[in-house]
């Protein structure tokens, strides 16, 4: 036979139609120990099947199909399932002791001793089992095993176990270990804390049934154990971590200090947005012209009558409490009717409290004392005027200035007396006071004996 044909069919001899084998996905290595691709799974459970296949062929397979390096995983998988002895069937549950026995047998340890130890000597296992781990357990060599020569349920069907003697736990324990160096484990407080996430329905029998009876619902138990294995966590369920937040370091002399502003800001409207800018276009250039100076008769009645057709052309004439000196000074009757038009604006305020504070003069009452008639004046701001008119009259130095602003206030309060706009008693000893001192004038006078005659 030429080398030719012992070497097969040569790649050019494959039809061309064929398609080309698809390639096994790689399994990802960074996949997390405690969980198992749902093809593995099913793997698991495969061998776990097979009770009537000698234990000896199942490890074998076992060794075979799942490499060194994923057995601790499968390891893992087994020893968690073997807590709830509903999941598996007794011959099953032989089946898998068996792999987690033997699949570390080519080393002197093995991770899962405390487990086989521990189900050997449970109480609440079955006979069977337990006679199954102390044979295993005492084996001297255990690839050599004569028990793993026959399958799992020909191991039940026989009686010989009942006599088996079973060992003490530390006496097991003991003999175990000088067959093979048990790995030291370290448990800390935060795993001894887990909780295992089965839990088992206290109404079901947690024995298992006869290994001879089939289960017609083993397929939907094969879905849930394969659910089980893949979703959850196979440490159980610990508690978290409490991790305070570390507390913040001094600041150091020149170190930037991290200032957290204060965004809380509130939106402010702006009334003049989308605001029809020639609306009023006239007026404002006629009220521009006011507060700097007279304006002629047709122009005044030009701004009253604008004011008179609608009156919110006054928020449109680009009036603002510093412009009110000048207009009361030069057009004192324009003044008295901007301030009526604006007397329900929140800025009114504002317009009285620089009436009240601007130099006293003719123009100033004249407007105060028709606006005493034309609108509702607040009973302070009267009030406040009155006392800044009677001090601007006792500052002044000049005797002719001075006689002439006395008239003017004297005969602006008899207006107000006779016109009962204010209330005489609110300002009696105040007025009185004033007319005592300027009684050599004839209006002061006068205005004295009204202020007795209303007693």
């Amino acid at each position: 036979m030429s080398p030719k044909k012992d070497a097969g069919p040569s790649l050019s001899a494959a039809p061309a139609s064929a398609p080309a084998p698809a390639v096994a996905p790689k399994p990802s290595a960074f996949m997390p120990m405690g969980q198992m691709r749902r093809d593995e799974c099913f793997d698991l459970l495969k061998l776990l099947s097979g009770v009537s296949r000698p234990l000896e062929d199942v490890v074998a397979d076992f060794l075979a199909r799942v490499p060194p390096e994923r057995r601790l995983r499968f390891g893992s998988a087994i020893a968690f399932v073997l807590e709830d002895k509903m999941m598996f069937q007794p011959a099953e549950r032989l089946i898998a002791f068996a792999i987690l026995h033997q699949g570390y047998s080519s080393q002197l340890a093995t991770p899962f001793a405390s487990v086989l130890i521990n189900a050997a000597c449970d109480e609440t296992s079955e006979r069977s089992e337990q006679a199954f781990l102390h044979l295993l357990l005492s084996s001297a060599n255990r690839d050599n095993n004569e028990i793993l020569k026959q399958s799992a349920a020909d191991y039940l069907k026989e009686s010989f176990y009942a006599s088996q003697v079973l060992l003490p736990k530390e006496q097991l324990e003991r003999q175990y270990s000088c067959n093979a160096v048990q790995p030291k484990m370290h448990t800390s407080s935060c795993t001894a804390a887990t909780v295992r996430c089965v839990v088992p329905d206290p109404d079901i029998s947690q024995r298992c049934g006869d290994s001879s009876e089939v289960s017609p619902a083993k397929p939907n138990r094969d879905n849930v154990v394969a659910d089980l294995l893949q979703e959850t966590a196979h440490k159980g369920l610990s508690p978290p971590w409490i991790r305070p937040p570390p507390p913040r370091l001094e600041i150091l002399e020149g170190e930037l200090q991290w200032l957290n502003l204060d965004n809380k800001h509130e939106l402010l409207w702006d009334g003049s947005m989308c605001a029809d800018t020639s609306r009023g276009a006239a007026i404002r250039d006629l009220v521009g012209r006011a507060c700097k100076g007279p304006l002629a008769p047709a122009q005044q009645e030009q701004v009253v009558l604008d004011l008179a057709k609608d009156w919110k052309l006054v928020y449109h004439c680009a009036m603002t409490p510093e412009k009110l000196p000048d207009l009361v000074e030069h057009n004192p009757l324009i003044a008295v009717d901007v301030l009526s038009k604006l007397i329900n604006s929140p800025d009114i305020d504002s317009y009285f409290d620089i009436l009240v504070s601007m130099e006293m003069s003719l123009h100033s009452m004249e407007v105060v004392n028709r606006l005493t008639t034309a609108v509702d004046l607040p009973p302070g701001f009267i009030q406040d005027y009155i006392s800044n008119c009677i001090r601007s009259c006792q500052n002044i130095k000049d005797k002719y200035m001075q006689n002439r602003l006395v008239r003017l206030v004297c005969v602006f309060l008899q207006s107000l007396i006779r016109n009962k706009i204010i209330n005489v008693e609110d300002l009696f000893i105040e007025v009185q006071a004033f007319c005592i001192t300027f009684s050599r004038i004839r209006e002061a006078a006068g205005l004295f004996r009204l202020l007795k005659s209303l007693e």
